[in-house]
């Protein structure tokens, strides 16, 4: 598992770290870190040109240190100051190690930028000087390696209200940042290699499940099972306005642990889900868990949708499904999976403040209503009740198809008929829909279906390690 920890739970832990070390000692190692990780990024350090924006904090430290490192193996490393008030330690040893003190008139020639600007205490935005360079090596198509976290995001939140450094790779130390998991930071971060430093931390704001994660959560059938025992779905989807939702929703179900399907809906409907998949029953039947409303249209019935969220069975509600939702209810075994546009209508703000501040409306909607929340993006978040967020980050762009969140409907609620919580079947039915994204597209153009038509695969070769 990957996990994420606020500004404040870092700054303990290095403060309780340093006072055990002799002083410097974790300057060092992450500068070690940081010059490594430049260095493979770079290919061959001889002779590179590396130059570093350097500011006041910790961060412009590391990057001195670092470009002494590098410059020691052969790089040509020019400093440009940011700030009056730089890491004098750092800065002398880069000029022993045969570094200099230059400006952004090197940016342009050069073969990488350092972005040393801010640490991770740093707010929004750049100052003047700041986003010139940082405008200027993205002119002539310099790569930026961020330390830590790209200067201008807001670190504790993923959300980029300000100009920002756009990085080809970040460095961080320690643990991840918050930002490192949340769009639409996350995407400036670019990929994230994280160097131990031997911090002691805390239980993470965030976690990001990963393959072995996905392996012990998943509900895998015993000797002993049989049809009931693994779960019966309930599917209440589609309608005679969108009876492809139906079909794809069902598909997304049988690719998931389930052990029956039954289908409540028209009959014409019904009709087309068993002419796809004839092993779905059709009509009222026990269930363990519903998946209720991708394709509802003019045949949504809100009542009804409201005593299914408050009766014993936990209920995936997805699409129209969401109009039935309100603050009033106890909705503790409810998974509900919008978009940014669905969200924003749930809490009467726009669209694209959702977008620019998903881990903050993701947390208030949980908390509001009662439920657990899936935002669905490149970086899905999926947010509890009670404050737990976990974070998926393996989708490909090719999922944005239209149907893919209907297969996700039907994905989860099959893991909670399985018996998985709604934060563990949220959390393992977005990986295990990447993955099968990933697996369908070989970077290519996918459908909701063949996406569908993946799972089993994917999850083969999950379970398989």
């Amino acid at each position: 598992m990957r996990r994420a920890h606020t500004v404040e739970q870092v700054r303990a832990a290095e403060a309780d770290l340093m006072a055990r070390l002799p002083e410097g000692t974790l300057m060092q190692r992450a500068a070690t870190g940081l010059a490594v990780a430049i260095s493979n990024f770079l290919g061959s350090t001889y002779g590179a040109r590396v130059v570093l924006l350097i500011g006041s904090g910790d961060n412009g430290g590391d990057a001195l240190y670092a470009g002494a490192r590098l410059a020691r193996r052969g790089a040509q490393v020019t400093a440009v100051l940011l700030s009056s008030k730089v890491h004098e330690l750092g800065l002398q040893a880069l000029k022993t190690s045969g570094g200099r003190v230059g400006s952004t008139d090197d940016i342009p020639t050069a073969d990488l930028v350092v972005d040393g600007i801010v640490g991770i205490g740093g707010r929004p935005g750049l100052r003047p000087d700041a986003l010139a360079a940082v405008q200027l090596a993205e002119q002539y198509d310099v790569p930026i390696v961020a330390v830590d976290t790209p200067s201008g995001v807001d670190v504790d939140t993923g959300e980029t209200p300000e100009p920002h450094v756009n990085a080809a790779l970040t460095v961080t130390f320690g643990t991840h940042k918050i930002c490192h998991f949340i769009d639409p930071a996350a995407t400036a971060c670019g990929p994230v290699h994280l160097v131990d430093i031997g911090l002691d931390l805390p239980p993470a704001a965030v976690e990001s499940l990963q393959a072995a994660d996905i392996r012990n959560l998943y509900p895998v059938p015993h000797g002993e099972s049989d049809k009931y025992s693994r779960g019966v779905l309930g599917l209440m989807v589609g309608s005679t306005q969108y009876p492809g939702a139906a079909v794809i929703a069902a598909s997304g179900a049988l690719g998931g642990p389930v052990g029956m399907v039954r289908y409540v809906g028209p009959d014409t409907v019904a009709e087309a889900v068993r002419a796809a998949h004839p092993e779905i029953v059709a009509g009222n039947g026990r269930v363990q868990a519903w998946a209720i409303g991708s394709g509802l249209g003019d045949e949504l019935d809100i009542p009804l949708i409201r005593e299914l969220l408050d009766a014993e069975e936990p209920v995936v509600l997805d699409a129209d499904g969401l109009k039935a939702l309100d603050d009033a209810g106890d909705h503790v075994d409810v998974l509900a999976t919008p978009h940014a546009g669905e969200l924003a209508r749930l809490l009467d703000v726009d669209r694209a403040t959702v977008e620019a501040e998903r881990l903050k409306y993701a947390r208030l909607a949980a908390e509001r209503f009662d439920v657990t929340i899936l935002l669905k993006g490149a970086t899905t978040v999926i947010a509890s009740p009670d404050g737990q967020v976990r974070v998926n980050l393996n989708a490909t762009p090719w999922l944005a198809t239209a149907g893919a969140g209907d297969v996700l409907a039907g994905l989860c609620g099959s893991l909670l008929a399985g018996g998985l919580s709604p934060l563990d079947a949220g959390s393992v039915g977005a990986y295990l829909h990447a993955a099968a994204a990933n697996l369908a597209s070989s970077s290519g153009p996918i459908t909701a279906m063949s996406v569908a038509a993946a799972l089993p695969e994917a999850t083969r070769y999950l379970l398989r390690g």
